[in-house]
């Protein structure tokens, strides 16, 4: 008996370890949207990932025994998400700069390249820096060709969210030129006819991937994985697959020799690009994109619904405490309400996720985004009810306390029931604009409805179609609310 019980602890050891191996994750995060050749949501399934910087998170993940969780985040929200502790590594085309270093660790370098000025087919007189001079460019925002270009000077800069975006400017003639790094001027212009690639290569950059300063561990063991895959060829193997292979690694990694492995995955980015768009290859594509619309939308409407609910009761403290508070109180409310209707909401929503951690308050994304949807509103909220509030005529008041009520019962059963009639129609139209403007979270690594929209057309080259299938169903997402608000209005015989 003394045996077995031994061997029964041996077992439950062996067991709680294996259990704990395969809880072993690493969470890796990056932007989706416009996202080749780094990571892209795949054609063939949405549901899946794919790119360059993918598989060589596949491989280092599968070297050291850890499972990936992908986390999206807007590309310039890297960083900052790292310092946070939201994920463990950011890799995304990330370049290796010195001030980024004194924020956060980076890899042995993986990728080196270049940034690539792109022009129109027809244009000439555009082959170098100095011939920008006067011209408007457009770049990403807080990429090294920003960089370059500032430190040009005498260039009218446009900034970017997406390389498609860039590019479509180009071609519609709102721009003279592009700067970007070589990758994305492989996949985004070079097969596009009404583009073209001029020039020398610009500058040189280094792509790492971003790791906390707290994981020398990780860093350590990221490093070693790293030069094994250059040592044993497969960093090279990715590489040409994605058609990615250029100068400065082979002069980086001392590899001159021919490639052996074909650039399948341009080829099938290529083919993806041009492919069939018949009426009924689309309808086939836009049926093939509903589940993670549909994901996409219930996370919407979950997070407005929540954040609503805080905004109501949040915007009914703050028109109480502004109409009946002390002098402290109704300052307090006062002030609130005007720096939050202010300020913009996305700087809100990025203090709130990015902000607050440095003074060690920190929350999940989730949360962020409904307290950071809620609390705006609410600043709204307390106009409307302030509005309710002040429409209830005094003598009904007076009569109140003539019935021998205190000042909390008669704001209970006579002031308040009265202000929430009035209130009613501008909390619905507060409402609809909170669930538009729920597409502002994306930018603290939640994905809602917006994001799969611009992470599915930017993968599809599908703006248009798209587009209004997203603008459908947010209509369809408003509607019943609008018809729930509508008969509670004629139920209070509010029309």
């Amino acid at each position: 008996m003394k045996y077995l019980h031994s061997i029964l602890f041996l077992c439950f050891l062996l067991l709680s370890n294996k259990s704990i191996a395969e809880e072993k994750t690493l969470k890796w995060a990056a932007d989706t949207e416009s996202g080749a050749p780094f990571a892209m949501v795949d054609p063939k399934a949405t549901s899946k990932l794919i790119g360059f910087e993918v598989e060589i998170m596949e491989e280092i993940a599968s070297e050291l025994g850890y499972k990936l969780e992908f986390v999206q985040n807007s590309w310039d929200g890297l960083v900052p998400g790292l310092k946070n502790k939201n994920y463990d590594v950011a890799i995304n085309g990330i370049e290796i700069t010195p001030e980024r270093q004194k924020e956060v660790n980076f890899s042995h370098a993986y990728y080196s390249t270049y940034e690539q000025l792109v022009v129109r087919k027809e244009q000439e007189g555009i082959d170098a820096l100095a011939d920008l001079h006067g011209k408007k460019v457009g770049t990403l925002k807080s990429s090294l060709a920003q960089t370059i270009l500032e430190k040009e000077g005498g260039i009218e800069i446009l900034y970017y969210e997406s390389e498609v975006a860039a590019y479509s400017d180009l071609k519609n003639n709102r721009s003279d030129a592009v700067l970007l790094d070589s990758p994305i001027a492989i996949y985004y212009a070079l097969p596009d006819p009404a583009l073209k690639l001029v020039g020398s290569p610009i500058g040189q950059m280094l792509y790492g991937i971003a790791i906390h300063k707290d994981r020398a561990d990780l860093l350590k063991s990221i490093n070693a994985v790293l030069k094994k895959m250059e040592k044993t060829g497969r960093l090279r193997e990715i590489l040409d697959r994605w058609n990615l292979w250029n100068q400065p690694m082979s002069l980086r990694l001392g590899d001159n020799s021919p490639s052996n492995t074909p650039p399948e995955m341009y080829q099938q980015f290529l083919e993806n690009a041009s492919g069939d768009h018949s009426f009924k290859t689309k309808m086939k594509q836009y049926m093939s994109f509903m589940p993670a619309l549909l994901k996409g939308a219930l996370m919407t409407i979950e997070v407005s619904i929540l954040a609503m609910m805080l905004a109501i009761v949040t915007g009914l403290i703050l028109a109480v405490m502004k109409i009946y508070g002390n002098s402290f109180t109704s300052k307090f409310a006062i002030w609130y309400i005007e720096i939050v209707r202010g300020t913009p909401l996305l700087i809100q929503l990025f203090f709130i996720f990015y902000g607050l951690p440095y003074i060690g308050i920190k929350f999940n994304s989730y949360v962020a985004a409904v307290l950071g949807l809620g609390l705006n509103y609410g600043a709204y909220e307390a106009e409307n009810y302030r509005t309710g509030i002040l429409s209830v005529p005094k003598t009904q008041v007076e009569a109140g306390f003539a019935l021998g009520m205190d000042h909390y019962e008669v704001l209970r059963h006579v002031i308040l029931p009265q202000a929430f009639r009035v209130s009613l129609p501008p909390m619905t139209n507060d409402f609809i604009s909170l669930l538009k403007d729920s597409s502002l979270v994306s930018t603290i690594t939640m994905v809602e409805l917006t994001k799969v929209y611009g992470q599915l057309s930017s993968t599809y080259y599908d703006y248009f179609g798209t587009g209004i299938l997203v603008a459908i169903i947010y209509l369809l997402i408003g509607l019943p609310f609008i018809k729930m608000a509508k008969h509670l209005e004629k139920k209070l015989h509010l029309k």
